[in-house]
């Protein structure tokens, strides 16, 4: 799905990180909001957004930390999004961002939710149990598994550049996901747009292995050090993620069709320096 998206020099994906406080007021209900209310209007805001950006995204990425916070109407949101993203978009792939891991019966709990209730076609996981407690998710040979290796926050290197054996760990990471877990070819990794030297240094490692992108936008990763860093020998392989500086571009009833120029916007800036 991803290949037939950069195909078309699609590269971008929204983050779907819908908080409903900052959703535009013309989506609201009047009075008091019930939980009912507020997953209602995040799914009509999802709507709109994926309506306004699906001919011009290689996929969609819905945090589940933004429904979980509203319980059971939340998850009931998150899965409409879902459900909602394959029939407008059937040839758009939806990743999970939910930063799973554990150990191995705990595991196949999170890729029933996943991918069997939820019905994403790709999930970001931890690195950190190991490939053993993390095989649930790698078995999964129709489904995408994305693991963390060098994030965008700013004290990510409190463990992630650590040095072991002279080099840091993130790039262990990196080559263990490239040379082992990735037998079933269904892996790729997260680095942040944040630390452009850092993400040539793990494409260097994992050769032509998706890699998805988040911190472009409000956190203020460089576009054009991101791609020139972060494409692969193809010109391809990059998943470049920006939530809140797309879907959140504009507060008023024009917030679709402004997310629709962001986006677009973006995806010219990526295709410049590809």
């Amino acid at each position: 799905m991803l290949e037939a998206r950069w195909a078309q020099s699609l590269f971008v994906c929204v983050g779907l990180d819908s908080t409903f406080d900052k959703i535009p007021m013309c989506l609201h209900r009047p009075g008091n909001e019930t939980k009912v209310d507020i997953a209602n209007t995040i799914v009509a805001f999802n709507h709109q957004i994926v309506v306004a950006t699906c001919d011009l995204v290689c996929a969609y990425k819905p945090n589940i930390a933004f429904y979980e916070e509203n319980g059971p109407e939340g998850i009931a949101a998150l899965w409409r999004t879902i459900a909602d993203i394959h029939v407008t978009a059937p040839d758009v792939p939806v990743i999970l961002d939910a930063k799973r891991g554990d150990i191995g019966s705990t595991n196949h709990g999170y890729v029933e939710l996943a991918f069997n209730f939820l019905g994403a076609d790709a999930m970001t996981i931890h690195p950190y149990f190991g490939a053993e407690a993390n095989e649930p998710f790698l078995e999964q040979t129709d489904k995408g598994i994305i693991v963390l290796c060098r994030t965008s926050n700013k004290g990510a290197g409190e463990f992630q550049d650590l040095v072991m054996a002279g080099r840091p760990l993130y790039l262990h990471v990196a080559e263990h996901v490239a040379n082992d877990w990735n037998t079933r070819g269904n892996c790729a990794v997260v680095v942040g747009a944040t630390f452009p030297d850092e993400l040539r240094k793990v494409r260097d490692v994992v050769g032509d292995m998706p890699i998805l992108i988040p911190g472009i936008g409000v956190q203020g990763g460089d576009v054009e050090k991101t791609v020139l860093a972060g494409k692969d020998s193809h010109g391809c392989g990059i998943i470049i993620n920006s939530s809140r500086g797309i879907i959140y571009a504009s507060n008023g009833a024009d917030f679709a069709d402004v997310a629709r120029l962001k986006t677009m916007e973006l995806s010219d800036q990526i295709n410049q320096y590809r």
